[in-house]
């Protein structure tokens, strides 16, 4: 790895202006693009202490040998000319947001004489108009059998049209009434084209026209006595709206908007996109990409915008609905209505039917983002390829089936909770999960909290693999209870302890496994900023490729540690803070506070309760409820989150 100061620019050589940079390796190959509004001040804080850089920041800039930029005149050309960037080099550090399957679309040859439809996978082409994508062939299918019937114009390739032709008669669908058969000539090319038209503005969303329309002439054959023509038409009526019956109605009649979602952990990203036009629901995109760079959500927006967009102004609608505003909105909205032609808005919903309808589109990108680690995880070979990666790299005697890992977390040394997750053969085992107070620790000392709750849980080990019974079962051998018959589930050694931190940690976790006899127990850190794992009595730690399996699980087993601290801190905390209130309410003693608290749960709940429901639990009456709740209301509204950013609890 390079140092960053050996490709150190200048201070003074690196101009104050608008422009686009780029870092390379050594080979020369580029391997992140980005944008400034001042290249000074943005290229500067790559080259800062390492340390304080964002551990995917430091693996790019450790990478690069050499940075280099251009100048543009305003925000918007440096927007376009980091696109063209991006798409030209493919740079490895940058999100790229793929596609996870190929989704197909409706295309019409607009650039054709006589334009054909037809149903197709992959990259767009010019003078090709496109709708969709959707999520299932066999969907866009059904829905164009039905619109041939009202709007008959050709789908038939190239070698069948010009076959037909030769011959002097029309094929099937001609006869059928589901193509005017442009082939031989019972339309002209202006008249299929204006049937072609109004294909593309009902696909368009402009559907009520044209219902409104055909109920018109169905009505005027009817009078007119002309049954046969009112009765097509009628068919006609009932083919468009068992089309339109595959698109929900979301939003007004006239709202053209794409709905853009996120859903993302500190290692992956997804992004799901619902396109609306005319209303109703016309398709729907997922994608699931890494997160290489020190980007939060604004930028992963505006990232996701930039590349879904830029080179496909027909498919920008006059509105784009995200989570969070991108940082350069103004810049991003003018770029996007000069690729459209007319005014682009970019905001976030906050009330009525395009909020709820973001919320569906979030739960679809959480639901996806699950989905996709559940896969990776639950596969058999790529399970044991990361267990084997992490022997070899640990240079451990045989693979770690049995993973424990441990988390220390505190809220400026107030209420200390530590965490223990088991992984058995790559899985989580949630059953297993243990949590931990700390009580032989003051103050913010995780090195001291964390030698406190490995020497209780092999502690424990020692006393269960002492006083246990080994029985043979026919899953293997098991210790068990001699007394009860039950397993010991705590009796079992792991294959290897993680613990979140660098070498404080490990060392202090090594010291306390190895007073209790058990050190010839694996150990290893997993630090957050650099994934750096460390090893006992190693001063330099071992580095795993970013794309390796065993970091993945690592990274795994350290962030369920972390969460399940978390969870584990906030609820104590809410159940402190609700005991604090309740210590001077006369006639509440710790009896009946730990009721109340079992039967609203959190501080949220027993505000919200009235004087009526509080007095319902056991043990308070009305007058000791009017004082619960007299306290509660005194609090100030004062709750308490989790801060996303940091993991970290907070008072509100």
């Amino acid at each position: 790895m390079a140092s960053p100061a050996s490709y150190r620019p200048e201070p003074g050589s690196i101009p104050t202006r608008p422009g686009v940079y780029r870092f390379r390796d050594a080979r020369g190959r580029v391997i992140y693009v980005g944008k400034a509004k001042n290249l000074r001040a943005r290229l500067s804080s790559y080259f800062q202490d390492i340390s304080g850089l964002h551990p995917r920041t430091a693996t790019m800039v450790t990478t690069g040998a050499s940075v280099e930029w251009t100048v543009v005149k305003t925000e918007v050309e440096a927007l376009q000319l980091e696109y063209s960037w991006i798409k030209e080099f493919d740079p490895r550090f940058n999100v790229k947001y793929r596609d996870d399957k190929s989704y197909p679309w409706l295309a019409v040859t607009v650039g054709d004489e006589f334009p054909r439809v037809m149903v197709g996978r992959g990259a767009k082409k010019k003078g090709t108009r496109y709708f969709g994508p959707y999520s299932h062939a066999w969907a866009i299918r059904e829905t164009v059998d039905q619109l041939l019937r009202v709007f008959p114009m050709r789908s038939c390739s190239n070698g069948v049209f010009k076959r037909h032709g030769q011959m002097g008669r029309p094929c099937l669908l001609g006869y059928i009434g589901k193509c005017a058969a442009p082939c031989v000539g019972s339309v002209t090319a202006e008249e299929h084209r204006a049937i072609v038209d109004d294909l593309c503005d009902f696909m368009a969303g402009r559907t009520a026209a044209f219902v409104k329309r055909i109920e018109r002439e169905m009505y005027a054959a009817s009078e007119a006595e002309d049954y046969e023509r009112a009765a097509r038409l009628r068919d006609d009526l009932g083919a468009l709206e068992k089309a339109l019956e595959k698109q929900v109605v979301v939003l007004g009649d006239d709202t053209d908007a794409d709905v853009v979602a996120l859903a993302e952990d500190p290692l992956e990203v997804a992004v799901q996109i619902f396109y609306v036009r005319g209303g109703r629901i016309r398709g729907q995109r997922g994608w699931v990409a890494d997160r290489v760079d020190e980007g939060g959500t604004s930028e992963l927006v505006q990232d996701f915008l930039l590349q879904l967009y830029a080179g496909e102004g027909d498919q920008i609608p006059r509105e784009v609905l995200v989570p969070t505003l991108p940082p350069d909105t103004e810049v991003l909205e003018e770029l996007l209505t000069d690729l459209r032609g007319s005014r682009v808005r970019i905001r976030v919903p906050q009330r009525g039917d395009k909020r709820a309808l973001q919320e569906t589109v979030a739960t679809n990108a959480a639901q996806a983002l699950a989905l996709h680690k559940t896969k990776r995880a639950s596969d058999l070979t790529t399970r044991n390829r990361a267990l084997e990666e992490i022997q070899q790299a640990l240079s451990l005697d045989e693979v770690p089936l049995r993973i424990e890992c441990y988390d220390v977390s505190n809220l400026q040394g107030t209420e200390v909770v530590a965490s223990m997750v088991v992984f058995e053969d790559g899985l989580a085992r949630k059953g297993e999960y243990r949590r931990f107070v700390i009580r032989g620790v003051d103050g913010q000392n995780d090195v001291a909290s964390m030698h406190e709750v490995l020497t209780r849980r092999f502690r424990r080990l020692a006393d269960e693999q002492g006083s246990s019974t080994e029985v043979v079962t026919e899953s293997g051998p098991m210790l068990v209870d001699p007394e009860t018959g039950r397993p010991r589930k705590f009796a079992y050694a792991p294959g290897l302890v993680v613990v979140d931190g660098g070498p404080p940690q490990v060392a202090v976790a090594r010291d306390a496994m190895a007073e209790l006899g058990f050190g010839d127990i694996p150990v290893c850190g997993l630090a957050k900023r650099l994934e750096e794992v460390w090893v006992p009595d190693e001063e330099d730690p071992v580095i795993l490729p970013r794309s390796s399996e065993g970091l993945y699980l690592l990274q795994r087993v350290r962030d369920e540690a972390h969460r399940f601290a978390i969870t584990h801190h906030r609820n104590r905390r809410s159940k402190s803070m609700v005991e604090s209130l309740l210590d001077d309410v006369p006639g509440l003693g710790e009896v009946r506070r730990k009721t109340l608290l079992k039967h609203f749960g959190s501080l949220r709940k027993l505000r919200a309760a009235t004087v009526e429901e509080i007095a319902e639990v056991p043990g308070i009456g009305v007058r000791t409820a009017t004082a619960i709740k007299d306290a509660v209301a005194a609090s100030g509204g004062q709750t308490v989150a989790v801060n996303t950013a940091t993991g970290e609890i907070e008072e509100t």
